[in-house]
């Protein structure tokens, strides 16, 4: 009885056995297809990626591709630069400049070569077979450090702003001549005219001065106008020296103020500068340049009205304003004003305003016009103070 039990005891554990078996082979089962399907979708994942990778691939090289033809056509020369500061690559154009014998060598060795030229950003390189003017551009690579050189040609755009100066200046030498011509033909015509008429028989010993002094006051026309002439070619400045500018302004006061008296017109002068202002310049051209400007107020300021001469100081500047009561600028003229030649004045050369444009740039300063809202001119000179 008791060898029956135990048995059936072993034949249930084994039973039990076999059922835990079977159901830990249908996990297993299980778990193993899932694994195969996650397998299936890490192979199509792989898959993708691989095709993605490729296709990035074929882009970086048709990419790398486009950039090395570039590179290989760029008229501009590219030097690349390490983190070093050496020379690790040349395109072309940068290797027909430079020269192959400069890969490996520090960059700051090969710049000390090029040499600035009288334009910004512009320069020539001493190790050239020819001279050239270029213009170098540097650009940092944070990424990888380093840095692109880009070197730019500008020699041909140089010959023809050269070129082109050349035909500017002869197109205003040809209009300036035409000008100053025009401006000599009319006392030289009078002149001729009336030293003819002292060729007449019978004239009296009055009429043969009068013709004289008018020959000679055209004569003398004429020689004020090539005077201006050659002074607006040369320059008017000289040697420069410290001047006091509240002295050189009561100097001109002196000068203009007879001249607006005997046209009755009232001359008022103000001025607010310190006795320490001073300016660097010659003192006779700058005389000559503020007389232009106040004579051409006076010229067109009517009798009883008024010019208006001040002295002020505008934070590094000291500035001369010149005002009258005339009819002002037409605006046709503003961009005329200061050139050679040009005037509304009858008998006038047009040289006077050009003169003082030409002074005050010669002298680091401005010369502006404008007209005053209750009527007439302004004129404003402004030179650096000292």
């Amino acid at each position: 009885m008791g060898t029956h039990s135990n048995e059936q005891d072993d034949r249930m554990r084994l039973e039990a056995a076999f059922d835990q078996f079977n159901a830990i082979s249908g996990e297993l089962i299980t778990a193993y297809r899932q694994l195969e399907v996650q397998v299936v979708q890490l192979n199509a994942q792989l898959e993708e990626s691989n095709r993605q990778l490729r296709l990035q691939l074929e882009r970086n090289a048709a990419l790398a591709e486009r950039l090395g033809l570039l590179l290989s056509a760029l008229p501009a020369g590219v030097v690349e630069v390490s983190p070093e500061g050496e020379i690790t690559h040349l395109n072309p154009a940068a290797e027909v400049w430079l020269g192959t014998t400069v890969l490996g060598q520090p960059w700051s060795t090969v710049a000390s070569h090029f040499k600035p030229t009288d334009v910004a950003e512009v320069y020539t390189c001493d190790t050239l077979a020819r001279p050239c003017r270029l213009t170098l551009q540097n650009q940092d690579l944070p990424a990888q450090g380093g840095s692109i050189v880009l070197i730019h040609d500008m020699t041909r755009q140089y010959e023809l702003t050269c070129e082109l100066g050349r035909q500017q200046k002869l197109a205003a030498m040809g209009g300036m001549a035409a000008s100053l011509a025009h401006q000599l033909r009319t006392p030289l015509a009078t002149a001729m005219l009336y030293t003819a008429n002292l060729k007449r028989d019978g004239l009296s010993h009055e009429e043969r001065e009068r013709f004289v002094d008018k020959s000679l006051s055209r004569m003398k026309a004429l020689e004020g106008l090539i005077q201006n002439m050659l002074g607006f070619v040369r320059g008017q400045v000289g040697e420069r020296e410290r001047l006091p500018v509240v002295a050189l302004f009561e100097e001109v006061c002196q000068v203009i103020e007879p001249q607006c008296r005997g046209k009755a017109v009232s001359f008022e002068c103000r001025c607010d500068a310190d006795a320490a202002d001073a300016v660097l310049g010659d003192r006779k051209a700058l005389q000559g340049g503020l007389l232009n400007l106040l004579e051409n107020a006076l010229h067109y300021c009517p009798e009883g009205g008024r010019v208006g001469f001040s002295l002020e100081r505008h934070g590094e500047s000291l500035c001369c304003s010149i005002e009258d009561d005339g009819p002002g600028i037409a605006p046709e003229a503003f961009e005329h004003v200061f050139e050679p030649f040009f005037t509304t004045r009858s008998g006038g050369t047009g040289l006077g305003l050009a003169i003082v444009k030409r002074l005050a740039e010669e002298l680091g300063g401005t010369v502006s016009c404008g007209n005053r809202p209750e009527g007439g001119a302004r004129f404003e000179l402004c030179l650096p103070a000292v």
